[in-house]
């Protein structure tokens, strides 16, 4: 399953970016998030690991993820490492500045278990998971333009 949706959002990168990396701004603007925090002390950046917990579907899942991509003001990358509830998650959240502000696109290929019965699973799960990432881009644009 694949999504990839963007917004224009009337910010500069630089006032977007703090809702892509602190931990408690990221759960604003993503509502299916239950827990989303770096497990390492040190500075953020590629190598660093978060962990997530997420409710999709009716299912809590808990994620450890590590920073594959890290560019400031421009993009993150995440890559799972462990979970439950998925066999593969990879996000990418990137910022391209604009001449009226930025364009925000986000970007999640997630693999689920069960072999074919997984990939039935996923084609269903495709709209909701669209609705779910607009919802979240609206969030973050009245967030970040406020």
């Amino acid at each position: 399953m694949q999504v990839r949706r963007s917004v224009e959002i009337a910010a500069p990168p630089e006032r977007i970016w703090p809702f892509l990396v602190e931990p408690d701004n990221v759960l604003k603007w993503y509502p299916t998030l239950r827990t989303f925090k770096y497990e390492d002390a040190g500075p953020q950046g590629p190598g660093a690991r978060v962990y997530a917990e997420e409710k999709a579907s009716g299912m809590l899942m808990k994620l450890h993820f590590v920073i594959t991509e890290w560019v400031e003001n421009r993009t993150v990358s995440l890559h799972m490492v462990s979970g439950t509830g998925v066999k593969g998650y990879d996000q990418s959240w990137s910022v391209e500045p604009l001449p009226s502000g930025s364009r925000f696109t986000f970007e999640e290929h997630v693999e689920l278990p069960y072999g074919p019965l997984g990939s039935l699973i996923g084609k269903v799960g495709q709209r909701s998971s669209e609705a779910h990432v607009k919802e979240m881009l609206a969030e973050l644009k009245v967030l970040a333009e406020a």
